[in-house]
């Protein structure tokens, strides 16, 4: 307890928090994201429930590995190595190499799932005869224990990813305790209100799903050793979420002008009516 108080007594350990916070925050929206697309294929009396459950997971599964620590920066080392790797860059790290770890592997698993499962939802969108529309809220195309599933496999991916990050930012587990905890309560107070904003906005879904798509691409790569800075994807999915916002205050707008002229036209309408 005096060493954690110590701790906190710093400057530098401040500066670390902010910055760890918001790191954490900015890589809960990867898992709040599938969480949100996930429950809102259950029945509406289950999906407040399974984003719960979904959130609760996913901050025990990194609270279990922030007391793992040393277990988990042992999945960095390699495990198998197929000798294979691309030209160097300007820092002296190859473009990308097939020596794996642990982590790479599990990264690789993850990604590979993301893909399949946003590729699937996606399919089932643009199908003229789809077998399971994802927009069809009205019957749930999975079971309430295959979405928790389903939930708790990514959760593991993206704990062991934020938790490494973390580990790479700073030293003390008082820290690292406090950023993941604030970054989950972040992603419970959010989580009803974004799948309740996806569920009523059907071009937010595929537009989510494409997010998913570039996230899962983007944990391969990462499994292979090539490391695409996380700015350049939140930055692009910031400017795709901007966009998507622009279409709908103009879809919004476009709407309510049809709206008040079909008023005008049936005011005008019952006037010639009376009047004849």
């Amino acid at each position: 307890m005096i060493d954690s108080l110590a701790i906190l007594g710093q400057p530098e350990a401040w500066a670390a928090l902010v910055t760890l916070i918001v790191m954490e925050v900015v890589l809960g929206i990867d898992n709040l994201i599938f969480i949100s697309i996930l429950s809102n294929k259950l029945p509406e009396a289950q999906r407040a429930k399974a984003r719960r459950i979904g959130i609760s997971l996913a901050l025990i599964m990194r609270l279990a590995l922030l007391s793992a620590i040393a277990w988990l920066v042992g999945l960095t080392a390699s495990v198998v190595d197929f000798g294979l790797q691309g030209p160097l860059d300007a820092h002296g790290r190859p473009s990308f190499e097939t020596s794996f770890s642990w982590r790479d592997l599990i990264l690789i698993a993850g990604g590979l799932f993301l893909v399949w499962k946003a590729t699937k939802e996606i399919h089932h969108n643009v199908d003229p005869a789809p077998t399971a529309d994802v927009f069809d809220t009205s019957r749930a195309a999975i079971g309430f224990g295959a979405a928790i599933f389903q939930i708790l496999l990514l959760d593991i991916v993206f704990s062991i990813d934020s938790i490494l990050t973390a580990v790479g930012m700073t030293e003390h587990l008082p820290i690292m305790v406090i950023a993941v905890v604030f970054a989950v309560v972040v992603m419970l107070l959010a989580a009803n209100p974004l799948a309740e904003f996806i569920n009523r906005n059907p071009t937010v879904v595929m537009l989510a799903l494409g997010f998913l798509l570039m996230i899962g691409a983007v944990l391969i790569a990462d499994g292979f050793g090539v490391h695409v800075p996380k700015g350049y994807i939140y930055a692009a999915m910031a400017f795709s979420a901007l966009v998507e916002g622009l279409n709908m205050v103009a879809r919004n707008r476009r709407l309510r002008r049809e709206a008040a002229a079909r008023d005008v036209d049936m005011a005008g309408d019952r006037s010639d009516a009376s009047g004849g």
